[in-house]
């Protein structure tokens, strides 16, 4: 049991390792959010899907560690929790005090990634909206009514209101 939950333990760092490295690539993609820069937001995307596999190797291996400590507990996996083990291992005083550190540290991570992604959220949704105003200026100006201007055949030429950005003539 002892070694299952060093093992524990020691993924539980490393978990909190990758989580970290994931805030960061989200710190930094807050400003190639906000710059617009789609290239840049494409690598750190990529980055980010790299970390984010890690992540999820790991937590394999974590929910591994578990299924065996709750084999060896003779307890269901799903109902096993670190907080649980935490209180089980109160005669080992330094593994407990570990495995709390090494929970605590992923709580906390957890909430500052939490955190940083709601904040892109917001950012990507407002770039989404001002993309959206573009489109619907640009449309609403095509769908403006035409103008009365006829050529010297006597067709009309089909010009738009507020599509005429050729400014003063100074030839009239």
């Amino acid at each position: 049991m002892a070694s299952l939950m060093e093992n524990l333990i020691d993924i539980l760092n490393e978990q909190y390792d990758a989580y970290s490295a994931l805030v960061e690539l989200s710190k930094k993609k807050t400003p190639i959010i906000v710059s617009g820069s789609l290239e840049e937001l494409q690598k750190i995307t990529d980055d980010e899907q790299l970390a984010v596999d890690k992540v999820n190797n790991i937590d394999k291996k974590r929910l591994e560690i578990m299924g065996d400590i709750a084999n060896v507990l003779n307890r269901e996996e799903k109902d096993l929790k670190i907080s649980d083990l935490i209180s089980l291992i109160n005669t080992r005083p330094e593994e407990q005090t570990k495995l709390e550190e090494a929970r605590e540290k992923l709580i906390i991570v957890g909430k500052e990634l939490k955190i940083v992604n709601e904040r892109n959220k917001e950012l990507l949704e407002n770039a989404l909206e001002m993309i959206d105003f573009d489109l619907n200026l640009i449309q609403a100006m095509k769908q403006a009514p035409q103008m009365g201007n006829y050529n010297q055949s006597g067709i009309n030429t089909g010009e738009v209101y507020g599509t005429n950005l050729k400014g003063f003539d100074t030839k009239q």
